[in-house]
């Protein structure tokens, strides 16, 4: 007889885990209580203005509730030794898987780092030559670290790995040696009170100090500018009769040590800049350039050292290693493993990339697309990428084989989230979240979240107008517009650039295509900004002025801000200077200055926020407890300006600052071309590290629009569309063009094919990248490239002359 089972043994059914992350309640920097429901396992793309709070959603908040759930399980003595960008603001998450972030990262990698080191394949390399490359007889097995530059076991020790020495001389360290040391002679001493130090020391060692350089003793100059010995001595000062100057011990340094140790161990780029121009770089004589130890370089695998092989580029290494066909099992394994890892690399457009390429040289989509292929290696599973903009810097023939490695992380089972404003990626997505309307305070909400097609029925979004308009491209009508000079290169050989001749037209628009690697950046940033450079002096040349804005931070500190770098914090300054209650106390700019002492909060040395140590725990961050995030101390918050403080005045807006300074010509005009060109959103007080490298490039070209002279200038602009939404092109492009009808010129390296149809003329590189490239396929006005049957620019070119948008 059958009998069912007692209730207590009976087992439910386990439940379908929810297919969706659920966010209530995100209140991250702009956000404004967000609520928004995304399906997991489907391509989607965080789209909206620049600053209207998609980033804000998908890494202030999905990732970072996702990182701080995975640091959770993590014991806390280890959490401490792992850097943590804080729990987001939010009610809560559910349904979010762990997540992998690759972000565009601004701050740059060292020199050490390479496109071997950010993908790995630099270990599989030196496996390969450990385990199964050809040694010389007798020679012991060298283990994999003996074929690193960046190990003791492997680097050169002439160059310490690096593959390059500098040196100095007397000629470098003394340019005119008519001088005397008193009246700098030296040129390579620090200026102000140090320099003077220098100079006191030696007089108390017994140096003639105001002789002519030359005039001096073969082996006193010597001692002077190589010695490595510091010897201290009490200084006498002599300097300034009505202040009291007393003994001290000065350590005197020479020249040369003074340049070595400010070039290697300086944080500042000026002084590490400035100490540059006092040496000669060449490569090492001990391993030529190759970085390695001679034992390292004495091991073959395919008959070539390893350093032969790191400097291929990727698609040539690939085929040197499929040709190599080993015998061996091992040796066969690790070329195999070694060309599956090259793959991705090569899939995602960097094959002209070599193993040796140094990371600071390459763009931030270049190395977001390096660490995007390592991950496509990882076969990790049911995880959430977060990418930000990874078609940034790609041409559009570069972005259809982007849009397939996307699709391969969503079939291997992953959730992929993409920050992004290339139409052709919002196109191809599976759920659109669009967040708007606007940037910074009028942004911060959800418009719409679900399938692309559906946004079109959403009338206040930017991107729903683009991305479903049928239109021309921005300039279109517009007639060509004729050139007055030209600037002609010939002869051009920088990189992958080979006898390369080309003219730019000048008074015109003009933009430079081409695949990714194929030499735009090179044929704009050094070699016409040289030749133009160099000829500024020279009677008749038509360029007067020389302007490159770049996407470079405008400051490396949280201290340097949007108000300093376009020098609005001086006029603010001095308003504040003149308030009454400042000029009763006898107050000078400096005080409501957070940099220096006087007017900041000591507390927190004018940074708004202090380090919080916490036992066993990672070190956070909180708002300054004595000024409470103002950055200034109570004294100077008394003194108001049109009823706010100077806190307060940093807190607003470009476009609320413009209203409050209506008044103030100097401050109107700064802030008139910051909203002019798309910038009303940030704060004044907004740190450097907090903007995009988009942004960053538009400070500066605000900061030139402010200041504009009527001498013949040359403008140029390395992928300025960068991070920019098409509604924020528009605004950028609607000053280029401001500047070209004002008599101007304007060069563009751009990927935008609505930038380019719009231009005056264009030259298109390539065919391809690396080897590949470094030619003029085309030149001419869009129309005429666009017909070409070279270059691999001309199709996409054709299709937005066409105006053909739509899904």
């Amino acid at each position: 007889m059958y009998h069912s089972p007692e209730p207590h043994t009976r087992t439910a059914p386990p439940a379908a885990p929810d297919p969706w992350v659920r966010v209530r309640g995100a209140r991250e920097h702009n956000l404004r209580g967000v609520d928004v429901d995304i399906p997991r396992d489907t391509l989607t793309v965080f789209t909206g203005v620049s600053g209207s709070g998609k980033s804000s959603l998908a890494f202030g908040t999905l990732y970072a509730e996702a990182q701080r759930r995975y640091f959770e399980s993590v014991a806390p003595y280890a959490r401490r030794l792992i850097h943590q960008i804080g729990a987001p603001k939010v009610d809560s998450v559910t349904g979010l898987p762990p997540a992998v972030s690759l972000e565009q990262r601004r701050s740059s990698p060292g020199s050490r780092s390479s496109v071997g080191t950010v993908t790995l394949l630099s270990n599989s390399l030196r496996m390969l030559y450990s385990r199964a490359g050809t040694y010389p007889p007798g020679a012991e097995r060298l283990d994999s670290d003996a074929f690193s530059p960046n190990t003791a076991a492997g680097a050169c020790p002439s160059c310490h790995g690096l593959g390059r020495i500098h040196r100095t001389s007397e000629e470098l360290l003394v340019p005119d040696p008519g001088l005397s040391i008193r009246q700098g002679a030296i040129a390579a001493w620090p200026g102000a009170w140090q320099g003077k130090n220098l100079r006191d020391i030696l007089e108390v060692l017994g140096h003639d100090v105001d002789a002519p350089w030359r005039d001096l003793p073969a082996k006193d100059r010597e001692w002077i500018l190589f010695t490595e010995e510091q010897p201290v001595v009490t200084v006498h000062p002599v300097r300034d009769a009505d202040r009291i100057q007393r003994p001290y011990q000065g350590t005197y340094m020479s020249a040369h040590r003074y340049v070595m140790r400010t070039f290697s161990d300086t944080k500042s780029a000026t002084l590490r800049a400035r100490a540059e121009k006092f040496l000669t770089d060449a490569p090492c004589p001990g391993c030529a350039g190759r970085r390695l130890r001679p034992e390292a370089l004495a091991v073959t695998f395919a008959g070539r050292t390893i350093a032969e092989l790191a400097a291929l580029a990727l698609t040539d290494l690939d085929g040197v290693l499929a040709g190599a066909a080993p015998q061996e099992e091992a040796a066969r394994v690790l070329a195999e493993d070694l060309r599956s890892r090259i793959g991705p690399v090569t899939e995602l457009g960097l094959g002209y990339l070599s193993l040796d390429r140094t990371a600071p040289t390459l763009s931030a989509g270049e190395l977001q697309r390096l660490r995007l292929a390592t991950q496509l290696r990882s076969g990790l599973f049911g995880v959430v990428y977060v990418l930000d903009e990874p078609s940034a810097g790609l041409h559009p023939a570069d972005t259809e084989a982007l849009l397939a490695v996307l699709d391969r992380l969503k079939a291997t089972g992953n959730t992929v989230f993409v920050v992004e404003h290339h139409l052709d990626v919002v196109r191809h997505a599976d759920w659109l979240v669009d967040v708007g309307p606007l940037a910074g305070e009028h942004g911060g909400l959800v418009l719409y979240s679900g399938p692309p097609r559906g946004l079109a029925g959403v009338a206040g979004s930017a991107t729903a107008r683009h991305l479903f308009a049928e239109r021309g491209p921005s300039g279109a009508g517009r007639p060509v517009r004729a050139a007055t000079g030209a600037v002609r290169l010939t002869g051009v050989e920088r990189h992958n650039l080979r006898d390369l001749s080309v003219e730019f037209p000048l008074g015109v628009f003009t933009a430079v295509t081409g695949v990714s690697g194929s030499g735009k950046s090179t044929l704009v940033g050094r070699a016409l900004a040289g030749e133009v450079a160099g000829r500024l002096t020279e009677p008749g040349f038509p360029v007067r002025r020389l302007v490159e804005v770049d996407q470079k931070p405008i400051g490396r500190t949280p201290r340097s801000n949007l108000a300093t770098y376009t020098g609005l914090f001086d006029v603010v300054r001095k308003l504040f200077t003149a308030a009454p209650e400042a000029k009763e106390r006898g107050w000078k700019a400096g005080r409501f200055s957070f940099n220096v002492p006087g007017g900041r909060c000591e507390t927190c040395q004018g940074e708004g926020f202090v380090s919080v140590e916490l036992l066993f725990l990672p070190s956070t961050y909180a708002p300054c407890p004595e000024c409470d995030g103002a950055r200034y101390n109570s004294e100077t918050l008394e003194v108001r300006y049109g009823g706010l403080n100077i806190a307060e005045v940093l807190g607003l807006t470009v476009e609320a600052a413009g209203a409050f300074f209506a008044e103030v010509p100097a401050a109107a005009r700064s802030l008139r071309a910051l909203e002019d060109i798309g910038l009303g959103y940030l704060r004044l007080g907004q740190p450097a590290t907090e903007l995009s490298g988009g942004e960053a490039q538009r400070i500066k070209l605000a900061t030139e629009l402010q200041r504009l002279r009527r001498d013949h200038t040359l403008y140029l602009l390395d992928e300025p569309t960068t991070g920019l939404h098409p509604a924020d092109v528009r605004v950028l492009l609607r000053q280029l063009h401001g500047l070209v009808d004002a008599g101007h010129s304007v060069v563009v390296v751009e990927h935008d094919m609505e930038v380019v149809a719009g231009a005056d003329w264009v030259v298109d590189l390539g065919p391809g990248g690396g080897a590949e490239g470094g030619r003029v396929v085309a030149a001419g006005t869009p129309t005429q490239v666009a017909a070409s049957p070279t270059g691999r620019t001309a199709p996409y070119l054709a299709r937005a002359l066409a105006g053909r948008t739509g899904l």
